[in-house]
């Protein structure tokens, strides 16, 4: 039986140019599951423009309701939303974020079936699809860039203005990183996307042991998991897994890096419970030697002292004074220079589409077609056309009837 998808119009502000699938990987999906329609809401932002679309094959209409799915990025806004319709965008509702609890009330209240993009797991709980890699590249692009423009070193062209990712890759290749030793958290995608920079930039990875033992004449950047920047209070042998069931019996052991670190790309996912990684009192110390923060996780007053708002695609830096614990210039002297724009793969439209649109045709686009045999739509169905949270996600009752 045939089912039609629809490719909504981005509709959040500030604009977002990205889309689940691009006119390419739309007529794949196609040729792949013969019984699949896919039409395009109109938008004059998109990254593919609605006349590439059309020339591709597919229908660009203003009129989406006859629609089965509809596929989004970002939140749809309480009045664009279409009743009875099962939907797929990042919600921002699974860790009860209060700016978003109407959404989440309306869509109950409206029967949509929604299926959260963060909840598309593997059956232990892995991510499958995201824009994590995209994240990381270009935060790293920007925590290089700010540390350019702050030390009068270099001026690397802003990544909104760039067509893709080669052309961010070849304004690297016109730059010279000094001697500075580069703490990067995280093992994720995230990491994996900042990790991608720092090697097309030549910059050796060193063990910890290097890194914290040794001065080096050249940049030299350290890549560090959970277990290397915390440690159990008592002193004894830390495990992964208890850290991330319970870590109330640890404390952060990243100040070691601190003391001997230039700059910090975050790439980390940030558990609820978790100890900081560094407190406004440990950046006020004399040996607490990082500057510049490019902070991809963005958790705003948080893990990372220094974050203590979101900046943008427009303004992406700003400085905090560890002293005075407030907002400056990002190139005031003494001050931890702050990239942490929340919304970084927007920069990249292009790529994070088609990386996107690999990973959602690879994993959710066969569940419509084989039953869902691996169950990947069950797992990230959060509500029922009855107006219910699913079983996974009752956990949120209390959010939604305003008790949280």
């Amino acid at each position: 039986m045939p089912i039609t998808f629809a490719l909504l119009k981005e509709r959040k502000d500030p604009p977002d140019r990205r889309v689940v699938f691009s006119p390419q990987k739309c007529q794949e999906v196609m040729k792949q599951f013969p019984d699949a329609r896919i039409i395009v809401e109109s938008s004059y932002l998109r990254v593919f423009e609605d006349h590439a679309y059309h020339e591709a094959g597919f229908p660009v209409e203003e009129d989406i309701t006859h629609a089965d799915i509809m596929l989004g990025v970002k939140e749809v806004p309480v009045e664009a939303l279409i009743p009875n319709k099962k939907y797929f965008f990042f919600s921002h509702t699974i860790k009860k974020q209060p700016y978003n609890r109407n959404l989440l009330r309306a869509i109950l209240a409206k029967g949509i079936e929604l299926y959260d993009h963060e909840v598309i797991v593997t059956e232990k709980g892995s991510r499958l699809i995201g824009f994590g890699r995209y994240a990381g590249l270009v935060g790293a692009y920007n925590g290089f860039r700010a540390l350019g423009l702050r030390d009068g070193l270099f001026e690397l062209t802003r990544v909104d203005t760039l067509p893709d990712l080669k052309a961010v890759k070849a304004e690297l290749d016109q730059i010279t990183i000094p001697n500075i030793k580069i703490v990067l958290t995280g093992t994720g995608k995230v990491a994996h996307g900042a990790k991608e920079i720092l090697d097309h930039l030549k910059i050796p990875q060193v063990s910890i042991e290097e890194y914290l033992a040794e001065d080096f004449n050249h940049a030299v950047y350290c890549m560090i998991d959970v277990m290397d920047y915390n440690k159990r209070v008592d002193g004894s042998q830390g495990d992964k897994y208890e850290f991330y069931n319970d870590p109330s019996d640890y404390k952060s052991d990243f100040l070691r890096f601190a003391q001997v670190s230039d700059m910090f790309i975050a790439g980390h996912f940030y558990g609820d419970g978790a100890p900081y990684l560094f407190t406004r009192e440990d950046a006020k110390r004399a040996d607490f030697k990082i500057d510049l923060v490019a902070d991809v996780s963005c958790d705003i007053d948080g893990p990372v002292a220094s974050t203590i708002r979101p900046s943008t695609i427009a303004d992406p830096f700003y400085g905090y004074d560890p002293h005075t614990e407030t907002e400056t210039d990002f190139d005031a002297p003494g001050v931890i220079t702050v990239m942490a724009v929340d919304n970084l793969p927007c920069e990249l439209p292009k790529d994070a589409s088609e990386g996107f649109g690999d990973m959602f045709a690879e994993h959710v686009i066969p569940a419509f077609f084989n039953n869902d045999k691996d169950g990947i739509l069950q797992r990230a169905r959060m509500t029922t056309p009855d107006g219910e949270l699913t079983e996974n996600f009752k956990y949120l009752q209390d959010f939604v009837d305003g008790l949280e």
